[in-house]
């Protein structure tokens, strides 16, 4: 680990867009606290998770505030800070930009969150944004969390926006291999690193469990899976843009290991990251084909039950139809000699026929016609 710079005991002045976030009062435009009232750091250590001072790999305190670790870290010249945050408040940030000269830039991306994953140098310090995921086994879905983190020649800061990952193990891994973390803030960055990949590993195995089982659920006709595959392919669009950013990331650390000296050990390190990185890049690649194709073949299946449903409605119809047609081929057969029967019951005096001696005959015989003839007319239609 390189000789950390000394750093005076006084304030450093703020720059102006740090003055613009920190809230005045008075006429000299400065804050005003009145007496006996907590500081700025005084009152926002709900956030901060952990913080130690480390010499040689050892840790040989754990400050309870903000202020107490800059005090011993200015009195430790050859100290590294590693200050863990959860959703630290705005103060905090700017306490930390001032007294560890953190970029405008960085400090707005950790405080507004919802970043790309990148990796940003600012002079001596690295900024890096990682997307972490989990995989919650109940509700089958893959939760990301945000972490921020700052390296600087003697200081780590973490600044976590989520529930994942939980660095308290990465720390512990740290503490219990002094030697490598002699090597100094890049080697916690690595371990950081290599936590936030080894956790996909999880959730690669869950979404190959649930690919599995789409396939199970669309061969087998259930109605639910197109759900289950949209849900599933924007969950991969997620963990694509994890994923993905984080190859060029540690292709880019592993650029700069001859300009800033890097330990080679350290440097194997970063390259087996790199490698599952990559890995598990295309594995999460191959998902989305997957996702894609299996709904294709969805689509193509669902279209061809609904083909077949109206084939069997289209059928079903038919048949009604041609039932139909012999119901109203009868019916009309039948009508005619109704009609002629009707007529002569109205039992009027004055009617053709109806007292000539072939009247009776000539009815019977015009009905018979009738019907005879409707009968091969609807025959030869395939009516009857």
């Amino acid at each position: 680990m390189s000789e950390r710079r000394a750093r005076p005991d006084t304030t450093p002045r703020k720059h102006a867009w740090r003055r613009r976030f920190t809230p005045t009062g008075g006429s000299g435009g400065s804050a005003q606290h009145a007496p006996g009232a907590p500081s700025p750091i005084q009152k926002d250590q709900g956030s901060i998770v952990q913080a130690a001072l480390y010499r040689d790999g050892r840790r040989v305190s754990s400050p309870d505030s903000l202020a107490e670790t800059f005090r011993q870290l200015r009195e430790e010249p050859r100290g590294m800070a590693w200050i863990g945050l959860h959703r630290p408040t705005e103060s905090e940030l700017l306490t930390l930009a001032e007294e560890f000269d953190l970029h405008e830039l960085a400090v707005e991306d950790a405080m507004e969150a919802h970043q790309r994953p990148k990796l940003e140098r600012y002079g001596e310090t690295l900024f890096v944004v990682l997307r972490a995921a989990r995989y919650l086994d109940a509700q089958e879905e893959v939760d990301f969390g945000e972490l921020h983190v700052f390296v600087g020649r003697d200081f780590v800061i973490t600044v976590r926006h989520g529930a994942a990952p939980d660095l308290s193990s990465v720390r512990r891994r740290m503490e219990d291999d002094p030697e490598l973390l002699t090597l100094g803030p890049e080697a916690v960055l690595y371990a950081i690193l290599d936590a936030v990949v080894d956790g996909y590993a999880p959730v690669v195995a869950g979404v190959q469990n649930d690919i599995d089982e789409i396939e199970t659920e669309v061969f087998s006709g259930d109605p639910a899976a197109s759900r289950r595959i949209y849900e599933l392919s924007r969950e991969m669009v997620e963990f694509q843009r994890a994923t993905r950013p984080l190859v060029g990331m540690l292709h880019g650390l592993m650029a700069g290991f001859a300009k800033y000296g890097t330990d080679e050990e350290l440097q194997r390190y970063l390259r087996d990251v790199a490698d599952h990185v990559t890995h598990t890049s295309e594995r999460v690649d191959g998902f989305r084909q997957a996702l894609a194709d299996i709904l294709a073949v969805n689509t193509t299946l669902v279209t061809q039950q609904q083909n077949a449903e109206m084939r069997a409605l289209a059928e079903a119809g038919f048949e009604q139809n041609e039932e139909i047609k012999k119901i109203s081929s009868w019916a009309a057969i039948l009508f005619a000699p109704t009609l002629v029967g009707t007529v002569y019951g109205m039992n009027f005096q004055n009617m053709p026929e109806l007292h000539w001696g072939f009247g009776y005959p000539l009815a019977i015989g015009l009905m018979g016609v009738v019907c005879v003839s409707l009968y091969f007319v609807f025959k030869h239609r395939d009516w009857l």
